[in-house]
């Protein structure tokens, strides 16, 4: 139980930390470049990251904890204007994000390539990029569908486009990130 709380902190305030990184610097330069999406996609979610991570480490159990950042990411860097306006919009945004990591992951599954974590004695990046990839097209598509009549003079495909791009490259940025780390951790062992 002490476990499945503290990987729970960690998914939610990680997912909330990089989804501030995004608001106070990804945000401000794409406001000047595309001010009419910037509030409801990024041209680089790092979120997108930390959803492929945890649902590759801990499967079905990381959606709540994902859920529930995306949910205090929301309060915390989303204006309250926005919010009044578009509060049920909000609620199933963070469902799409939060399931669609699942979805990808479930789908190869179903197609016999279990892609979780503990299913192969090596980590796989590129494994990880596809379903990033996948999980990215769900996402946008549910994005999409969640925010469609709410921009103004936005067509669908851009719009889909912008969720893809930003997923995927904040992904990218995460595993990037993630690795240096973990080759740093294993440079700095001493050898045994």
């Amino acid at each position: 139980m002490r476990s499945a709380i503290s990987t729970s902190l960690v998914i939610i305030s990680t997912y909330v930390i990089c989804h501030g990184l995004t608001a106070y610097l990804v945000t401000p330069v794409q406001r000047i470049v595309l001010p009419e999406i910037t509030i409801f996609a990024s041209l680089m979610y790092l979120p997108h990251g930390v959803r492929v991570l945890a649902v590759w480490f801990w499967g079905w159990r990381a959606v709540l904890p994902l859920w529930l950042g995306n949910y205090v990411a929301t309060i915390m860097f989303t204006p309250t204007s926005v919010q009044d306006l578009t509060a049920p919009v909000f609620i199933e945004s963070m469902t799409v994000s939060a399931v669609s990591v699942l979805l990808a992951f479930e789908l190869f599954r179903l197609l016999g390539r279990n892609y979780y974590a503990g299913q192969s004695p090596m980590l796989n990046w590129q494994r990880l990029l596809l379903i990033g990839l996948i999980s990215s097209l769900i996402n946008s598509f549910g994005q999409t569908l969640v925010h469609s009549g709410i921009l103004p003079d936005v067509n669908d495909l851009p719009l889909a486009a912008t969720y893809a791009v930003g997923d995927l490259a904040g992904l990218f940025v995460c595993t990037v990130v993630l690795m240096f780390i973990f080759r740093w951790i294993r440079v700095s062992q001493p050898n045994e």
